[in-house]
């Protein structure tokens, strides 16, 4: 554990000058919000999830623990004077016997099994809950990192059609419709046949699907064709898994054969823009942000 000076305490009516906890999963957005936060002049303390954070996160002030070790890591974030707590990173679902729980969260345990009959959201907003309850603010990485939301309008080089337009308007109208049951935050539509739609398998899959069902000739839709559309659900708390893009995303769509992304503006977040248009304009494909409407206002077809 690198050493950090813990922080005097900051009411909210004042800045916020204490440490950020960052509660780190998969990928690269706890490096970037890290670097969001330190360049606003407040230091981070990551709790790095073991089996799902990069090791390279140990340049910063850390601690690895298990997802079920809630009272440690309350105790570690309380000593450097953290009040406020972001959860950003890729991360699988866990069974409820692989948590390793300690005695904090053993004597949570009649609130947090029930946590886990239901959808991500009602497991996520549950574990908000929880982390509340320990005194913490939990804030999105978008409150902390305001210049990782994607705004709205196109981002690159590449526009979208006319009739890719309506795709995405259907694609939006279909995640505010499907959201309630807690259903995922992307779409594929192509010409205005929904062709996927993201589950629990989430987006990279998602568009593997769709690249196999191309392949295997179950779609016919030539190269080039078709939108990815990213939204948060409707009823979503945003400070928690908000939609996110990357170059990554951007590759596995123009692989698959897709035209472009839309995401909802102010509804998503990104690592580094720049290097999302970069890669955005070197595949040939648009990224556009866009107001999220109505399902009843969608040009569907």
């Amino acid at each position: 554990m690198s050493a950090v000076p813990a922080a005097q305490s900051q009411g909210e009516a004042g800045p916020r000058t204490s440490p950020v906890g960052i509660v780190a999963g998969g990928g690269a957005f706890p490096a970037a919000v890290a670097e969001a936060v330190r360049a606003q002049g407040r230091e981070v303390v990551l709790l790095l999830i073991q089996g799902f954070a990069d090791p390279a996160l140990e340049r910063y002030p850390h601690y690895w623990f298990r997802l079920g070790s809630l009272g440690m890591a309350t105790a570690k974030l309380k000593s450097h004077g953290v009040e406020d707590v972001v959860m950003v990173g890729a991360l699988t679902r866990p069974r409820l016997r692989d948590l390793g729980f300690d005695w904090t969260m053993l004597r949570l345990l009649p609130r947090i099994a029930p946590l886990f009959r239901g959808g991500d959201n009602h497991l996520l907003s549950g574990v908000v809950k929880l982390a509340a309850g320990q005194g913490f603010h939990i804030r999105g990485a978008h409150e902390v990192a305001p210049s990782m939301l994607l705004p709205q309008g196109v981002l690159g080089a590449c526009t979208p059609s006319a009739s890719e337009i309506r795709d995405i308007a259907l694609g939006l109208s279909v995640v505010a419709t499907l959201g309630p049951y807690d259903v995922g935050q992307g779409v594929i539509v192509v010409d205005g046949f929904v062709v996927a739609v993201e589950a629990a398998e989430g987006t990279d899959q998602m568009l593997a699907r769709y690249g196999s069902m191309r392949e295997t000739g179950r779609l016919r839709f030539p190269s080039g064709t078709g939108v990815l559309v990213k939204a948060p659900k409707p009823q979503q708390d945003r400070r928690i898994d908000l939609p996110s893009l990357g170059p990554a995303t951007v590759a596995r769509a123009a692989q698959v054969g897709l035209a472009g992304i839309a995401f909802e503006a102010g509804g998503a977040i990104v690592p580094d823009v720049q290097d999302l248009i970069e890669a955005a304009d070197a595949a040939g494909l648009f990224v556009t942000g866009v107001a999220r409407r109505a399902p009843a206002q969608a040009d569907a077809r």
